[in-house]
């Protein structure tokens, strides 16, 4: 079974939970017909041409000889007609070439090039990113010569942090930086875990490196940015010699095997010429440009992950017979209650990730300007960026886990396809930045944004949408507004009680930073699918009961886990903090 892009389910998230229908009511020169219109196509392009290449990347991966790695069958012709296609330049700016559209738009074009391939979604969104942060920070020079061809997707762009005693402690980096006499740097020193460092979809590619000056303060506030193009570029545009760059090595790794996973190696013969963005020693601010948009992305990447698992899961189940349910009308598996209750949970917990996600997507959008609006935007979508990169992407592994539990034996098979959904979805939880230190930043920097007045904003939006809900008082909705109510009183005050801790016990406040975020995606992402449950109920024009029954299921069956997380918030740190005895050897 391949992916069929649910194009309708993601047009509605994105009109009803990003926010695009609002901007629609507004006017303007983008309308429902056109987000109508790049979704079909979008949508099109990964059923058909990205889909049927899952396989076939996940059995050939990325071999690599004498410095140089092959990707699988088709891919070059793939991403050559996509990036023709211009889906990279979808949310880029239209100065460079970019088609300027909302981000949330991009976000839902993003879903579905990790649903039909994740290894061929992550290099993509790197390259957008390394877009961004030449747009942001870049010379006027540097711009001219690579931004045209980095938003047209004709270059591809990484980026490198990782060093092998630098992971999550960016500030313990080595590789260095040396002035030029020409104004330019000479880079040394090696990177490790490069996503797409070396391959041959594309003529170059543009490295976006951070480095440190020799005379450089210690830790993070001594980290340079430098672009590193593996070929350099002529005055005239063509492009001239190879740089003193080169991949090492590519990873075997558990998943995602068509991604190619590099160590890469600077200065061979003395430095690679690199060139520096934004100032000296202010260069993660520039990367985190790159970073929080990655983030979104592999948020999407669990989303596109789960979205896959349950499609192929459904149709498996309803296909599979074996066994008779009571009162059953088959014998398919789709019928017995326990199948029913994994499947709505994958569908349940795909849907609400998919909301938080393009909700941040469309915080995005709002935050350009100076307006106090735009400010707001901006603090909600830092605020939402840490949840939409670790709820969905832990949803991603544990909905593709579930996919190999419906299909039984045949899912720990490789042929069905339902164990390769598990061992692509696990590194999501990894790589840009570990769910732990997304957690840690939800709590100890984002609820404390502006006193926690940002948080406090988010938290009456979430009661406005209960009382919504219990407004409604639709038979059909069961338990919702009262399951959703409890969710966000415990958000609110597991909210209350990590403030307090912040400053005065911050190791309690770190202990409860993982089941904090959980929570915090609980309680958001069951009022969001509540408030589609409303939408559907108010203007759709088909049956709004599948949309309906997904609300109720989340709200009766997940929600009400909200409880026990907000008690291991509160009052599990003791036991977190005082585990040295269990695990002394």
């Amino acid at each position: 079974m391949t992916y069929r892009a649910p194009v309708a389910d993601i047009a509605f998230t994105l009109k009803h939970g990003a926010g695009l229908s609002r901007t629609l009511a507004q006017g303007g020169e983008l309308g429902a017909d056109d987000i109508n219109a790049v979704l079909e196509e979008a949508g099109r392009f990964a059923t058909d041409v990205l889909a049927p290449l899952n396989a076939i990347g996940d059995r050939h991966g990325t071999p690599f000889k004498d410095g140089a790695v092959t990707m699988p069958p088709g891919w070059k012709e793939a991403y050559r007609s996509w990036a023709g296609a211009g889906w990279n330049a979808v949310s880029l700016p239209a100065q460079w070439g970019g088609q300027a559209l909302p981000h949330a738009l991009n976000a839902a074009c993003i879903e579905m090039w990790n649903s039909a391939s994740m290894a061929f979604g992550i290099g993509p969104v790197l390259t957008m990113g390394a877009a961004e942060a030449l747009a942001n920070y870049g010379s006027e020079h540097l711009k001219q010569t690579y931004l045209p061809k980095l938003v047209s997707g004709e270059w591809m762009g990484t980026m490198e942090l990782t060093e092998p005693q630098a992971g999550s402690d960016v500030g313990a980096l080595r590789t260095k930086a040396v002035r030029a006499n020409d104004g330019s740097y000479r880079i040394t020193g090696q990177k490790i875990f490069i996503t797409y460092g070396e391959h041959d979809l594309t003529d170059n590619i543009i490295h976006f490196v951070l480095a440190r000056l020799p005379d450089a303060p210690a830790g993070n506030k001594g980290i340079s940015l430098f672009l590193v193009p593996k070929l350099l570029v002529n005055e005239d545009g063509a492009l001239g010699t190879r740089n003193d760059v080169r991949a090492h090595s590519v990873e075997h790794k558990l998943g995602i095997h068509a991604s190619p996973t590099c160590t890469m190696v600077y200065g061979d013969h003395g430095g690679a010429v690199g060139y520096l963005v934004g100032e000296e020693n202010r260069g993660l601010a520039c990367m985190f440009t790159m970073m929080n948009l990655a983030r979104l992305a592999v948020g999407l990447q669990g989303v596109g992950i789960a979205e896959r698992a349950t499609q192929q899961a459904l149709q498996y189940a309803r296909e599979r017979k074996q066994g008779r349910a009571a009162g059953a009308a088959s014998s398919a598996i789709v019928e017995h209650p326990d199948v029913k209750r994994m499947l709505m949970t994958m569908r349940a917990l795909t849907r609400a990730a998919r909301a938080i996600c393009y909700a941040t997507a469309g915080a995005i959008d709002g935050s350009h300007g100076k307006s106090d609006a735009a400010k707001a935007s901006d603090g909600r979508a830092a605020l939402l960026t840490p949840v939409a990169k670790a709820f969905s992407t832990d949803i991603g592994i544990e909905v593709a886990s579930l996919g190999v539990q419906v299909h039984g034996g045949m899912g720990f098979i490789e042929e069905t396809g339902a164990a390769q959904f598990l061992r692509d979805a696990r590194i999501a939880a990894i790589y840009e930045g570990t769910n732990g230190i997304q957690a840690i930043d939800l709590a100890m920097r984002k609820v404390p944004l502006s006193g926690g007045t940002v948080v406090r904003a988010y938290l009456e939006e979430l009661r406005a949408t209960v009382k919504a809900v219990q407004a409604m008082n639709d038979p059909a909705l069961g338990a919702t507004g009262a399951r959703v109510a409890e969710a966000v009183d415990s958000l609110d005050r597991a909210t209350t009680w990590l403030l307090s801790k912040i400053e005065k016990e911050p190791q309690s406040a770190l202990a409860g930073a993982t089941p904090y975020l959980r929570l915090f995606g609980t309680a958001a992402g069951g009022c969001m699918l509540a408030d589609e449950a409303l939408a559907a109920l108010r203007v759709a024009k088909g049956e709004p009961a599948g949309r309906v029954a997904v609300a109720r299921f989340f709200a009766e069956n997940i929600a009400v886990q909200a409880g026990g997380l907000e008690v291991a918030i509160t009052e599990g740190a003791d036991g977190v903090n005082g585990a040295e005895a269990a695990l002394t050897a």
